[in-house]
């Protein structure tokens, strides 16, 4: 079990590393939006190719405005991908690595046998 728990805080991690540059990547259009930069500048196009899968769908959705505000929903859905899916993974990760450490740790404790005693009888009390 602490095996899958292991492929589980492992694909957080992933993902987490994932999230973290996809986020700056969206910043970083978003800030380049702004000016006019190249459209052949191969480190702008790298920028628009990795960010375009994202953005473009939020898009599809969102009506016709003056300012894209697609990246403010990327980094609200980007933030909650970090805190519910990328922690939740991670603790089902440390929760089944750790149950199966606490349960090898009980197969082999040994617990002290308590020697039972017979009740003390009325008459046996003394005064």
């Amino acid at each position: 079990m602490f095996i899958i728990g292991n492929f589980f805080i492992a694909v957080a991690q992933i993902m987490d590393i994932v999230l973290f540059w996809m986020y700056w990547l969206i910043l970083i259009r978003a800030l380049i939006s702004w000016v006019n930069p190249d459209p052949y500048n191969p480190i702008v196009q790298f920028i628009h190719r990795a960010t375009e899968p994202i953005l473009f769908p939020i898009r599809r959705f969102m009506p016709s405005m003056a300012i894209d505000i697609s990246p403010i929903i990327a980094f609200f859905l980007i933030i909650f991908l970090q805190s519910f899916l990328v922690a939740s993974l991670r603790d089902l990760g440390y929760h089944m690595r750790q149950s199966r450490e606490s349960g090898i740790i009980q197969e082999f404790q040994v617990e002290p046998r308590v020697k039972e005693e017979s009740p003390i009888q009325q008459d046996q009390l003394v005064y």
